[in-house]
């Protein structure tokens, strides 16, 4: 991580944010990093509650809209930015943190990339649900419940009968029954579907946004491009939205690509030089 306080020439902050499941140190927030600080950016790579080498500093786990946890982090990021611009930049799960964390609190980022990122909860589970995605479906619950059942704090009784006992979760949205919707207050896996997915707000007042992209590819297997489709037929001011037809999701690989980068990648720094 290269500090701006330390005085070295930058063009700006970025906070960047890992997906569902994930860290500071998957390969493909660690390739976005390398991208930005290469374009001239400095990088702060966030772990969210109870991910990664975050996970013995705090209890519980996080969820598409933690307000209470992100906007402290971004209040001290703006704060550590001093005159530079604050950009934030996320990942999957990461980039719909940040822009619930931006329709809650508006002013606190200077540009805001969100990059394959869900914006209907409800639709993304559906998706994820398909058979295709029966295999990456398993995988990925296996680390949410492991992740769950690490903590170092503990966790109920009641949590460790929900992912052990016979009627564990088999999909993620009964893992979000179980654990992420009664942690964060919600009275059902649908009352937080709703609230946490940012589109509805999005499309009822984008005032106080930031200048915004959003890339998104149609070949998306887990995250529907339904979301970013919707947006881009609304023509939001301020907002940027790039759709391909392949690149999977958070893919964007293209022939000749470097393997520490990704045509993706270039993207997100080329957009962000032109908002500083």
């Amino acid at each position: 991580m290269v500090d701006p306080s330390f005085g070295g020439a930058t063009r700006g902050l970025v906070l960047l944010l890992h997906g569902l499941g994930g860290s500071s140190e998957r390969e493909g927030l660690r390739r976005m990093g390398l991208s930005l600080q290469a374009a001239g950016f400095s990088v702060w790579r966030l772990n969210l509650r109870g991910a990664g080498p975050g996970r013995p500093l705090a209890p519980g786990t996080y969820s598409a809209r933690c307000d209470c946890d992100l906007l402290p982090v971004l209040e001290r990021a703006r704060q550590r930015a001093g005159s530079l611009p604050l950009f934030g930049v996320g990942i999957s799960l990461g980039g719909t943190m940040l822009l619930n964390a931006c329709l809650a609190s508006p002013g606190l980022l200077d540009a805001l990339v969100c990059t394959s990122s869900p914006l209907d909860l409800a639709r993304c589970s559906q998706q994820i649900e398909r058979p295709r995605n029966r295999v990456y479906q398993s995988w990925l619950l296996r680390r949410l419940c492991a992740q769950t059942l690490a903590d170092p704090f503990g966790v109920s009784d009641a949590e460790r009968r929900a992912l052990q006992g016979p009627d564990r979760p088999r999909t993620i949205r009964g893992f979000d029954a179980a654990i992420t919707a009664p942690r964060w207050g919600y009275g059902s896996v649908d009352d937080y579907y709703r609230e946490a997915s940012p589109l509805p707000r999005l499309l009822a007042s984008s005032a106080g946004l930031p200048p915004s992209l959003l890339l998104h590819a149609l070949d998306d297997p887990w995250v529907p491009a339904s979301g970013a489709q919707v947006l881009a037929q609304h023509a939001l001011p301020s907002w940027e939205v790039v759709l391909t037809a392949r690149g999977g999701h958070n893919g964007f690989h293209g022939v000749g690509d470097d393997p520490l980068s990704c045509w993706g990648d270039q993207l997100v720094a080329s957009w962000l030089k032109r908002q500083g």
